[in-house]
C-alpha cells in the first residue's frame, strides 16, 4: 500500500456546555474524516470548560489518536462560515501534515524576560532560523507582560510569518492556554512548521487611509511632534476637516496613525502600513501621542476605521491573497474581539468573507484578545485585526 503524503484537514464547531460523549464524537469523526491520525490538532473552548480542559484534552487525544494538541480560552469561537460569540463550545482543526516538521514550545514569563534582555531566541527555544518556516502563536495576555520580546523575534527569525492570538476570556483570570497536558502556565505556546507546508495569511486592520501620506519631521519618543514641518495636531486637523459630515461622524475616536513599513514605494496601499492608536492629542502644544515609536524620515498616513472599511479591506486581502497563494487546504482565524457582530451588526462576518473567497475550506479560530500577524515582513501584535493563517500545499 503506498505511503500517505497528502496534507488534509478537518475542522469541527459545536456550542454546548462541557459534554464528554458530544467531544468524543467530535474527536473520532475528525479522525475518521482526516482519514489517519493527525499531526497537531488545534483546540479553542469557551472558559466555562476550564475545570474539566484536562478531561477534553485526554478525549481528543485518545479518540482523536492526536499526539499534539495547542489551544486557547474563547470569547468566541469560529468555523467554517460562522462565528459564534459569548457561546459556550469548542472548535477544532486537525491537520495531518505527514512530510512537515512541527515543533512545539511553551515559553514562559522567565524566558520572555530572558529575550528581552538579550538572550537569543534559537537559544530559548532550541529551533534554528529557517526562511521558508511559519510559525502560530497563542498568548496568554496575563502573563505576557509587553511585546518587546517581538523585536528580536523579528531579527532572529527573519522571513518567517508569525500568525495568532492572545488567549480570551470574561477576565484575565479567566484566560488561559492549554496542550494536550492540560492547562499550562506558559506566557506563549509557540507552533512552527516547516517542509510540506507553506504558512501563508491575511492581516486585515480594518482600517483605510485618509488624507495624505506624510514624512514625519520631528518626534520624542511616542509623540509626534511635526509632519511635514507641520504640527502634527494641525495635520490631523487638517485631515478631520477634509471628510464629509458622514465620514466625520464616523470618525470621532476611530482615527489611527498608519506608520509606513517601507519607503521604496511611490504608491502607498492599505496594507503598507502598521496601524497604532492614537492616544491622545495637545492642540495647545500642537502634538500627538501615539501607541508605537515612530521615526523621523518615516511615512505616516492617518487611518478611519469603521465597518465598511474593515469589510472592505478584509475582501482585499483575501482576494490579494488567493491570487498569491491559491486555494488554501485549511486555516486558523484570529479576530479581535472587538469585531464581529459588535462591528459588523452581522453574524459571521470575517468567517463569511474567507468562506465567500476560498469556499468552504476547513477553518477554526476564535475572538482574541489581540492578534499576532505580519506586516511590511515584520510581526505585530495588534487590535481590531482580522488575522487569518492559511496552510498551502508547496
Amino acid at each position: 500500500m503506498p505511503e500517505d503524503t497528502d496534507n488534509r484537514a478537518v475542522s469541527h464547531i459545536e456550542l454546548t456546555t462541557f459534554d464528554e460523549e458530544a467531544v468524543t464524537r467530535a474527536a473520532r469523526a475528525c479522525r475518521e474524516r482526516l482519514g489517519g491520525p493527525p499531526t497537531i490538532v488545534f483546540a479553542f473552548v469557551s472558559p466555562d470548560w476550564e475545570q474539566r480542559l484536562r478531561t477534553f484534552a485526554e478525549i481528543v487525544q485518545i479518540e482523536g489518536h492526536a499526539p499534539r494538541l495547542v489551544g486557547a480560552s474563547a470569547i468566541g469561537l469560529a468555523g467554517t462560515g460562522r462565528e459564534d460569540e459569548n457561546a459556550s463550545g469548542f472548535s477544532l482543526l486537525f491537520l495531518r501534515l505527514p512530510n512537515t516538521a512541527v515543533e512545539t514550545r511553551a515559553v514562559d514569563g522567565g524566558d520572555l524576560r530572558d529575550a528581552e534582555a538579550g538572550m537569543p531566541w534559537p537559544r530559548i527555544l532550541g529551533i534554528e532560523p529557517d526562511q521558508f518556516a511559519g510559525w502560530v502563536v497563542l498568548g496568554s495576555p496575563p502573563r505576557m507582560e509587553s511585546d518587546a520580546w517581538l523585536s528580536q523575534w523579528n531579527s532572529v527569525y527573519p522571513g518567517e510569518p508569525v500568525f495568532g492570538g492572545l488567549a480570551s476570556g470574561p477576565e484575565p483570570e479567566r484566560m488561559f492556554l492549554f496542550t494536550e497536558s492540560g492547562k499550562t502556565d506558559a506566557a506563549l505556546i509557540a507552533t512552527r512548521f516547516l517542509g510540506g507546508v507553506r504558512l501563508g495569511g491575511v492581516v486585515s486592520q480594518g482600517c483605510r487611509p485618509i488624507g495624505e501620506p506624510y514624512t514625519i519631521t520631528e518626534v520624542d519618543r511616542n509623540i509626534l511632534v511635526s509632519i511635514g514641518r507641520r504640527r502634527a495636531f494641525e495635520v490631523l486637523e487638517d485631515v478631520y476637516e477634509s471628510l464629509d459630515e458622514t465620514e466625520q461622524s464616523r470618525a470621532r475616536g476611530n482615527i489611527f496613525a498608519g506608520l509606513a513599513m517601507t519607503e521604496y514605494k511611490d504608491d502607498y496601499r492599505r496594507g503598507d502600513f502598521l496601524v497604532r492608536n492614537i492616544l491622545g492629542g495637545d492642540a495647545m502644544a500642537g502634538v500627538i501621542a501615539l501607541g508605537a515609536y515612530p521615526r523621523v524620515g518615516q511615512t505616516m498616513q492617518f487611518q478611519l476605521r469603521d465597518r465598511d472599511a474593515a469589510d472592505e479591506d478584509l475582501r482585499i486581502q483575501c482576494a490579494g491573497a488567493q491570487s498569491r497563494y491559491g486555494a488554501p487546504f485549511a486555516g486558523l482565524l484570529f479576530a479581535c474581539a472587538g469585531r464581529g457582530a459588535r462591528m459588523f451588526e452581522t453574524p459571521n462576518h470575517d468567517a463569511g468573507i474567507i468562506e465567500d473567497v476560498f469556499g468552504k475550506i476547513p477553518l477554526s479560530g476564535f475572538f482574541c484578545n489581540g492578534e499576532f500577524g505580519p506586516v511590511g515582513g515584520r510581526n505585530f501584535i495588534h487590535g481590531y485585526t482580522a488575522s487569518a493563517a492559511f496552510f498551502l500545499n508547496p
